[in-house]
């Protein structure tokens, strides 16, 4: 990941710190969400850390309950947990999302964000219990119901704008082989043309084929509907016409279209 996604990251994860639950049930359920576990993170993490732990505990219930908890404290437990335990990787406009927890806690916090609205996966790395998720939208979905905006805003913006410039490219490069081809095939058929009128066989062809290879002399950076439009007649039958010159040309000019000695 670049420098700029990683202050992009940094920027979000500062953003999401600095947030401030006015609930006392909310700060109750972002400390759980944050863990007991001394948390070497940054210090705007450190900073929400002291600013909840100076709650008057007969404030709010002394333990989070996720299953009877309403849906803003459990937006505020996921805040905690993804400051305490996630990371977030923008690297080549991917978007990966992981929460590294105990092993035997994975399962369950798992099942905690797909049910708070992020489809996860979840495997054991390394003796840790490894959660995560890699849809960019859902993703975004998910920082933004924790409290991510502007921060998130800047990701999403460069992340269309990567997507723009790669579509553009892909149709720049479409089109770049599509004029090579184009190219290529004008110059087979002048090649054609050029040997057909040398050995006199040009002449011997039907009016549309003397037509077509005129048309094509005299245009040689013209595509097949361009040619069709100036001589008035169907793109299948310019077509023809120059596959048929490339055959011929390829022919021994003793031999007729169909490979036939010629009778003198």
């Amino acid at each position: 990941m670049g420098r700029s996604e990683r202050d992009l990251v940094t920027a979000l994860r500062d953003e999401l710190a600095a947030i401030d639950p006015s609930r006392s049930c909310d700060r109750v359920a972002e400390l759980d969400g944050l863990g007991a576990e001394p948390i070497d993170r940054e210090a705007s993490v450190a900073r929400l850390i002291h600013r909840l732990g100076r709650m008057d505990p007969g404030d709010a219930p002394s333990a989070f309950d996720w299953t009877a908890a309403a849906d803003h404290c459990r937006s505020a437990w996921a805040r905690g947990r993804f400051l305490a335990r996630g990371s977030l990787s923008l690297a080549g406009g991917r978007t990966h999302l992981e929460f590294v927890v105990e092993a035997a806690d994975a399962p369950g916090l798992a099942d905690r964000l797909i049910e708070f609205g992020l489809p996860v996966s979840c495997r054991i790395r390394r003796g840790r219990g490894v959660v995560t998720s890699k849809n960019g939208e859902v993703v975004g979905t998910f920082l933004r119901r924790i409290g991510a905006t502007g921060a998130l805003l800047e990701v999403e913006a460069r992340q269309v704008s990567r997507a723009l410039r790669g579509e553009l490219n892909r149709v720049l490069n479409a089109e770049s082989a599509n004029l090579q081809r184009a190219v290529s095939a004008a110059g087979r058929q002048l090649d054609a043309i050029a040997t057909l009128d040398a050995d006199g066989r040009l002449m011997t062809q039907s009016y549309v084929v003397r037509m077509v290879a005129d048309a094509r002399r005299e245009t040689p950076e013209a595509s097949l509907g361009e040619l069709a439009e100036r001589l008035e007649i169907h793109r299948s039958a310019v077509q023809r016409a120059l596959e048929r010159m490339e055959r011929l040309a390829a022919l021994d000019p003793s031999t007729d279209a169909s490979g036939r000695p010629v009778l003198a």
